[in-house]
């Protein structure tokens, strides 16, 4: 059996081809995207999982040679933290917030880790972790769907961005490429290709068109805004190879992920001391604001969690004019609340698709605290990665050397009104159209690798 994988920064979706239609398969609870996130009671326990959930005897076994020291740390891990054997230490999707919800000290807790692919300076232990990582959330969705399908599948899709990352250039894209491919390989796909994700947009609406037309696609999604210019149409999608078809491609990790931890740092770190004054006059220093909400950056995390950090906002407690304001970045810190504090900006982003102005609970930091954000603050707070985003429509739409009929936008950060007004006054009077948000590149994904494997 096949599939389309849409392994997303946001959420994961997988579909199936039935009776001539995609079929979204459903993964938790009948729903059909679960979010990409990841809890384990502890990290080391992780290569535990997955060792234990590769099906081939044959890369079972190789793995556990490669993993043989971290696979008995993981042993000592149980025992010092009094798991059983048949306990369960890792969870994925809203399982995964749940947990971390509930013991957010106890635990590791990761969200979008495709926004990790790629990056740069990487050592090998590192590049290895995020394998298992990304392979035991493979894992699990596979299972998952399977278990909905009642059938193996042994060949996918997956979806990929056009750059993986704002640097680095192809040697970032093939070292994601190379964990996607062999976490692909021990979730048990016999085959696995990959597809850029504004091309399996663009697939799923070029079904619709009634006359070939010159598109550009905008796919905005959690980690990563994609651009393509794409000839589509009735004389197009009959075609196996595509190649001549695609005119221009940009892309860049700019993405919802990214408006959500610039809406959290205008809108909520004021609450947490961000622009109050030391004794001394001086403003608050801004470093550890940004470290906290930057939830998609490796070196700002650690650096947040890190003991040095702590004895700088210890100090600044004590240095500051409002003490209570600082106090409450020091308990972020100490208890482990920043991604929820971003989940907060992600869920006023949402809101704000349909109010000019909501209320926000932050109840978690301090009982009964909140904060009113608009539609306006909203708009101000992303201009730099609206700005970006803008920049690689240009970007495409000069590749290509032609002006598109009509663009076609999707990608669930799409949605908001301040990106569509963005999108409409960077274009002019060329019609915009709306796909399914998110399933668009699920069923393009789809689509392809009935191509591929039907």
């Amino acid at each position: 059996m096949f599939s389309g994988f849409d392994y997303g920064s946001s959420n994961c979706a997988m579909g199936v081809m039935d009776n001539g239609l995609v079929k979204l398969l459903p993964l938790w609870g009948g729903q059909c995207f679960t979010p990409s996130t990841l809890y384990a009671a502890d990290r080391g326990l992780i290569c535990e999982s997955v060792a234990h959930n590769i099906q081939s005897d044959s890369d079972r076994e190789q793995y556990i040679q490669q993993r043989s020291a971290a696979i008995q740390q993981a042993s000592q891990i149980r025992r010092n933290l009094n798991i059983g054997e048949q306990e369960k230490t890792l969870f994925v999707g809203e399982d995964a917030i749940e947990n971390y919800i509930d013991f957010p000290e106890e635990g590791y807790f990761v969200k979008s880790p495709k926004s990790f692919l790629g990056v740069s300076g990487l050592r090998q232990e590192q590049v290895a972790f995020f394998e298992d990582i990304v392979t035991a959330m493979m894992q699990s969705i596979k299972q998952q769907a399977e278990t909905s399908l009642q059938q193996s599948i042994t060949q996918t899709v997956i979806g990929r961005p056009v750059n993986f990352q704002g640097s680095g250039g192809e040697e970032s894209n093939r070292q994601a490429i190379d964990i996607l491919t062999t976490a692909a390989q021990r979730a048990g796909y016999q085959q696995a290709e990959f597809l850029y994700e504004p091309l399996a947009a663009g697939i799923d609406f070029e079904t619709s068109l009634k006359q070939d037309q010159t598109v550009l696609v905008v796919d905005i999604g959690g980690g990563t805004t994609d651009c393509s210019m794409v000839r589509m149409g009735p004389s197009h999608r009959i075609k196996v190879s595509r190649e001549d078809d695609f005119l221009g491609h940009s892309g860049q990790r700019v993405g919802g992920n990214d408006l959500d931890i610039n809406l959290s740092y205008k809108a909520f770190m004021p609450l947490l001391g961000l622009g109050s004054k030391l004794k001394s006059g001086l403003a608050v220093p801004s470093e550890p604001y940004w470290n906290a909400v930057r939830t998609n950056d490796v070196n700002a995390q650690v650096e947040f969690s890190s003991r040095a950090n702590l004895e700088l906002l210890e100090q600044l407690c004590r240095d500051a004019s409002n003490v209570e304001l600082v106090n409450r970045l020091l308990d972020l810190q100490q208890h482990k609340t920043n991604h929820q504090l971003v989940r907060c900006g992600e869920q006023s982003k949402i809101a704000l698709s349909d109010a000019l102005e909501i209320t926000q609970p932050l109840g978690f930091i301090e009982p009964e605290l909140a904060q009113s954000v608009t539609r306006e603050l909203f708009a101000d707070a992303i201009q730099g990665p609206l700005n970006r985003i803008s920049a690689l429509m240009k970007e495409a739409v000069a590749q290509a050397q032609c002006t598109p009929d009509l663009v076609y936008v999707t990608g669930g950060t799409a949605k908001s009104p301040v990106i569509r007004d963005a999108i409409q006054q960077q274009l002019g009077d060329i019609p915009i159209m709306d796909g399914d948000h998110f399933g668009s590149v699920t069923a393009g994904l789809t689509k392809w690798a009935e191509k591929l494997f039907g």
